[in-house]
């Protein structure tokens, strides 16, 4: 039973966190920083909170495939979509997990290995992996997903994600 609460819980925490990545990403694309806040250190924090949230993501899959309530074995997690349990939301969460892994990589392990271009081409993938991990929590989060605290929370990483979205595209359009 307490695999099934830190399952929920990681994914929340993993949410929170990834959402937060993507929005430091977004302002180290825009070049956002301050005297507190210098680019060097935007980076940084970027690079720290992508690691836990990879954590966080591990710990929440991990749970989920010990937890005996839902048969999701080491198969599912890994290819998507074949899955007997809710295969199109459980899929959509494998998805959002290759894609973070392909950034992992490619940012940690191939940085060097890789042109400039490359790099970016993989990196944008966390573009699509945050709103593919969305829709996995609130297509398969069940009663978790109707309760008021964690809809909030999901509603204020949506738009905090959309609105640093908007300001990089005004910012990127600028002359």
């Amino acid at each position: 039973m307490w695999t099934w609460y830190a399952s929920r819980a990681a994914g929340l925490v993993s949410l929170v966190l990834l959402s937060g990545s993507v929005l430091l990403g977004i302002g180290g694309v825009t070049r956002a920083a301050s005297a507190r806040w210098p680019r060097f250190a935007v980076q940084r924090l970027h690079r720290n909170l992508s690691m836990l949230a990879v954590a966080f993501v591990a710990l929440h899959v991990l749970t989920a495939v010990l937890d005996g309530y839902v048969p999701i074995s080491w198969l599912d997690v890994l290819l998507p979509f074949t899955s007997a349990y809710e295969p199109w939301w459980l899929g959509l969460g494998t998805v959002a997990l290759d894609l973070l892994l392909a950034v992992l990589v490619t940012t940690s392990l191939l940085r060097v290995r890789l042109g400039l271009r490359a790099w970016r081409a993989v990196h944008r993938a966390a573009y699509a992996c945050w709103p593919v991990a969305v829709l996995h929590g609130i297509g398969l989060g069940g009663v978790d997903t109707t309760t008021w605290w964690v809809l909030t929370l999901t509603l204020a990483c949506v738009a905090a994600v959309g609105v640093g979205l908007v300001r990089r595209t005004a910012v990127g359009t600028r002359p």
